[in-house]
């Protein structure tokens, strides 16, 4: 892996060293995605006034472990107020099985790129992100720029909140993390725009850090719970303004 902390907005104290599961505690950080909707409630027209707009810009939206379109309408009803056009995934509930996954958004994504003809615009959350990287990866001349929000790219689950849970269904999270790792021989071409928080409960934030060749990424760091990246007003008016950032 390679480090471009100046190019790339990589936080100085930032050491994979220091790579480790969330502990148990921390998940109770979460509890303050409460507030978090609140302050969106509170504060969602005067972010609209304010985010630059859209002009019709294809963008899907791909959801985290164990959530479905459902958990993101928050976030695609804001983008879609400022004029983009907005997609779930329409796939259901993302169960975490990534090699069965990562096929079916390259689909989801070449049926949009078919419908609108022409490149579109990809966000995932969590694992969402990972998913959304990945058909990047494989098909970049379907993806404009991703943008991923509280993504662990590095070790799969291993340093989220879900390890017990992958460790008690029998997955080997060594296996896993060498299989992530090894898909990082193959760069991703496609512009990349990484948002973490150190406030996460869920994803340890050094996990969402990109440091491999990939040649066009920048990191994003927010306050925010892991639940609120698509709840929080914070990370809401940050995504419009990555896309509409020019390439």
């Amino acid at each position: 892996m390679k480090t471009n902390i100046a190019d790339r907005g990589i936080p100085s104290d930032f050491d994979p060293a220091d790579l480790r599961p969330p502990a148990r505690w921390e998940l109770l950080r979460e509890v303050r995605v409460v507030f978090e909707r609140v302050a969106l409630a509170a504060a969602g027209s005067t972010i609209r006034r304010r985010a630059p707009r859209g002009a019709g810009q294809p963008v899907m939206v791909v959801p985290g472990f164990a959530t479905d379109d459902r958990w993101t309408a928050r976030l695609r009803s804001f983008l879609s107020s400022i004029g983009y056009e907005v997609r779930g995934w329409g796939i259901g509930r993302n169960d975490g099985h990534v090699p069965r996954l990562i096929p079916k958004v390259i689909e989801r994504t070449g049926d949009f790129v078919d419908a609108v003809r022409g490149p579109v615009r990809l966000i995932g959350w969590s694992l969402g992100g990972y998913l959304v990287r990945e058909a990047a990866r494989e098909r970049p001349e379907f993806v404009e720029r991703v943008i991923t929000l509280g993504t662990p790219i590095v070790g799969g689950p291993t340093y989220t909140a879900s390890a017990p849970m992958y460790l008690k269904k029998g997955y080997d999270l060594e296996e896993i993390a060498a299989t992530v790792l090894k898909r990082e021989d193959v760069p991703i071409t496609t512009p990349i725009f990484a948002v973490f928080s150190r406030s996460d409960g869920v994803v340890q934030w050094r996990a969402c850090i990109d440091t491999f060749d990939n040649p066009h990424v920048e990191h994003h760091e927010v306050i925010s719970t892991h639940l609120g990246m698509v709840n929080s007003p914070r990370v809401l008016a940050l995504v419009a303004d990555l896309l509409a950032k020019l390439l």
